[in-house]
This record gives structure tokens, sequence and C-alpha cells, in this order.
């Protein structure tokens, strides 16, 4: 089996909500119940957590985490989780954002399965089918993939537009989960890439991806999480998990 590690990105500072891994839901902090989540998963033989900040460190430790300090100046997850790569040994990385609470480890058991079969494909995230009310908002990211299940593209936008239906109840909307998992030497290729046009017009980082020419398996799961990024997504996953 592939040496596998679990990292989650958390930093402290963000526009709509500071300090957003340490809000509480229930009697634990949203990156615990991150790392509980993970946790689960039977393929994955670390888990580590990267922070600019030594308040999300010494909440972490308080639950014997592993903590990795990385640089203020890094700009994204993405980044963070390659800085901590590039100091691992490791066969495949698993990215779980800490906004994330709801993860489970049959997620990260999937991707680590996926890429394991499909030795060509450098990257895995993960998708499951979303009705046309959802679809229609652009703070929920869509996915189109090609027959063997590959990413053709992601997007805000409502795609594909349907013009027909090919037959009754079909289906046409995917809705993309942000947890990635990784090849360890694609993922330091791919953070050290520049942004590119598109990743940039829809704000997509795994666009960056596509458009350099990297495959991407998307792995359908029956697992619906909500990521928190705003108050009311807060208040959602509380009730959710309570």
């Amino acid at each position: 089996m592939p040496r596998t590690v679990g990292v989650i990105p958390a930093r402290y500072g963000s526009s709509r909500m500071p300090g957003k891994p340490l809000a509480m839901i229930g009697d634990l902090p949203m990156i615990e119940w991150v790392a509980r989540g993970m946790s689960e998963s039977t393929s994955m033989d670390e888990l580590i957590i990267a922070t600019d900040d030594d308040r999300i460190r010494e909440v972490a430790e308080q639950y014997g985490r592993k903590v990795v300090m990385t640089d203020s100046d890094l700009i994204s997850g993405t980044d963070r989780v390659a800085a901590v790569c590039e100091q691992t040994d490791c066969d495949l990385v698993i990215n779980v954002q800490g906004d994330e609470p709801q993860v489970r480890g049959l997620m990260i058991d999937a991707l680590v399965d996926a890429l394991s079969g499909d030795e060509a494909a450098p990257m895995a995230t993960l998708g499951h089918p979303m009705d046309d009310d959802e679809a229609s908002d652009p703070n929920v990211v869509k996915v189109v993939t090609d027959l063997r299940g590959r990413a053709l593209y992601f997007s805000r936008s409502k795609i594909p537009f349907v013009r027909r239906q090919p037959h009754e109840g079909a289906q046409p909307y995917f809705k993309h989960i942000g947890i990635y998992g990784y090849r360890r030497d694609f993922l330091l290729k791919f953070a050290s890439l520049p942004p590119s046009p598109l990743e940039q017009w829809e704000g997509l980082e795994q666009l960056r991806a596509l458009e350099n020419g990297f495959p991407i398996r998307v792995v359908e799961t029956t697992y619906r999480t909500h990521g928190v990024d705003t108050p009311e997504d807060l208040e959602r996953v509380r009730e959710e998990l309570a």
C-alpha cells in the first residue's frame, strides 16, 4: 500500500470568518472535527495540521495532533500542504481544508483507491449528483466528467447546459467536493506552476491542473458535506452534527 499522509491546511485569518478553524461545533473546535473524521480512514498513515498561527497550533496540540508551522506568506491551502510534503516521506497526499467538519474516513479511502487504481491520474477528488436548484447556486462548484470519470471542467456556472434530456430521470449536475488526493511528486510540481487564466477567472485552483494537461479523477461519493465559508454555513453544520 502507498504511504499516505493527510494534511489539514488551516489559517486563522479569514475575510469572512476570522478564526474559523477554532469555531466551536458542540464541544469541539471545527479543526478537531476535521481531524477526527479523517482519522476514521483505514488508508491514511499519518495526519498533520499545517498552519501559520500559534492559536491554531496550541488548540490542535491539546488534542494530541501533529502540527507543522508553515510560512504566513503562502497564498493557498494547497501551497501549505505542499510545504509540508517537501519535508515528509510519503507517496500520496490527502488535502482536506480545516473548514470541512463533515469529512469521513471512507471519503479518504475512496481517493486512495482511485489513485491506486488509475496510475495515469496524478490527482483525484470527489463529487456527487445534485438537483437543479443547487446547481443554480454560483457558490456550489459543478464538475463534468468524461466516460472514464475524469474531469472535463469545473465551474461555478450551471454546467452542462441541458438542451434535451437523453432519457427519463437523467441527472446531469454533479457537485464537486473540495477534498483532494495527490501523488506527492505531482503536488510539488502543481504548487510550483503559476496561476492559470481559467483558474483566476473562475476562482477555482483545480483548473490549473486541467489547463496544464493533467487529468483529475473524480470519484462519486454518497456523502454530502457542507464546507463552512460563512456564519450561516456554520449554523447549518452545527445543526447537522448536533
